[in-house]
């Protein structure tokens, strides 16, 4: 079962809408216990880092998603934040993230040199599948997600890196170590590209 952790933050509604038109099931889980019977997370994030982690940590849902993600091995897509949240803190915030992926998060601004560029990113890009993961099925070439960041996750290893976009320099838009998945993006925004990459994490 495809499980949109609510936390209260995020585009809830619209990953449904996508499962819904795409005749694949999907449900939300906003308590520990709705959590039982996700075989697919999906852990969405719009806002502040801080106030992201903060909102989990009310939600009571922490402790769980760690068991599912660390001990039973569950794959989990972070999105937009939530991406962000996947590493180990953030250049936007004090907390801690969840570190569930090697990498932490720093300011977009750093990769634009003397470039004068507009922040936050905002809008279409291309984006280039530089690791062949299933997550990518189909969407290798000519694919385009939409963006709307101002951070972006910098990975220990680059080997964790699944694509790339470029905004001044290029950088890691989505990310792979076992079973977590992070994308920068909003596929739940992106059309038929986002349509197909969510179609295809359902069928990891």
């Amino acid at each position: 079962m495809i499980t949109i952790v609510d936390y209260g933050l995020g585009n809830i509604s619209a990953f449904l809408n996508v499962y819904r038109r795409s005749n694949i099931e999907a449900r939300t889980a906003a308590t520990p216990g709705e959590l039982e019977g996700a075989t697919r997370l999906i852990l969405p994030g719009v806002g502040s880092f801080d106030h992201a982690m903060e909102q989990l940590q009310r939600s009571g849902m922490r402790a769980t998603l760690d068991a599912l993600v660390l001990e039973r091995r569950v794959p989990v897509l972070g999105v937009c934040v939530g991406m962000q949240m996947l590493g180990r803190s953030s250049d936007e915030g004090k907390l801690a993230g969840l570190g569930w992926i090697d990498g932490s998060v720093t300011r977009l601004a750093t990769l634009m040199a003397d470039q004068a560029l507009p922040l936050p990113h905002m809008g279409w890009n291309d984006v280039r599948v530089v690791s062949s993961d299933p997550l990518f099925d189909q969407l290798e070439a000519d694919s385009r997600f939409y963006f709307l960041h101002s951070y972006y996750f910098a990975c220990d290893r680059p080997q964790d890196a699944l694509a790339l976009a470029s905004y001044g320099r290029e950088f890691a838009c989505a990310v792979h170590a076992g079973n977590v998945y992070g994308v920068q993006f909003h596929p739940e925004k992106s059309h038929r590209w986002g349509t197909r990459l969510l179609q295809n994490f359902a069928r990891l």
